[in-house]
């Protein structure tokens, strides 16, 4: 890690990176920092290069214009804000952050299963890891 590029190795600039790319064919880096509300269109590329934090209350505007979800992309911007403490301590306090396609295997999980709370078990862990190919 670069004292010019100090985030370079966080979550945060390598979901940048793979989102960026493929937003590629439809827009544009100034395009999504414009999108974004950044003033200075390389915030984006000072964000994705590690050399500068995302200020949280810049989350919401660069989820929209990254076409991705808030929760995790503030999820990311925390574990960049303060390090892994920093995204546990918040997840203390008000649970854990929950991204739209989390919600949606939530909801899913419990229309398969008659909304009868089931407990996971070895099998159903192992069933699940398969689907992840793990």
């Amino acid at each position: 890690m670069s004292k010019s590029r100090p985030h370079a190795d966080t979550r945060l600039v390598k979901f940048l990176e793979k989102r960026i790319l493929e937003l590629r064919p439809r827009k544009s880096q100034i395009e999504i920092a414009t999108d974004a509300g950044f003033i200075n269109p390389n915030m984006l590329a000072m964000l994705k290069n590690g050399s500068s934090k995302l200020p949280l209350d810049r989350v919401a505007g660069l989820a929209k214009a990254l076409e991705c979800d808030a929760a995790y992309l503030f999820k990311l911007a925390l574990e960049q804000l303060g390090g892994d403490t920093t995204a546990q301590s918040v997840e203390e306090i008000f649970g854990t952050v929950v991204t739209r396609n989390e919600v949606a295997w939530l909801l899913e999980l419990r229309d398969a299963s008659n909304h009868s709370d089931p407990s996971l078990t070895s099998k159903g862990r192992t069933a699940l890891r398969g689907v992840f190919g793990k």
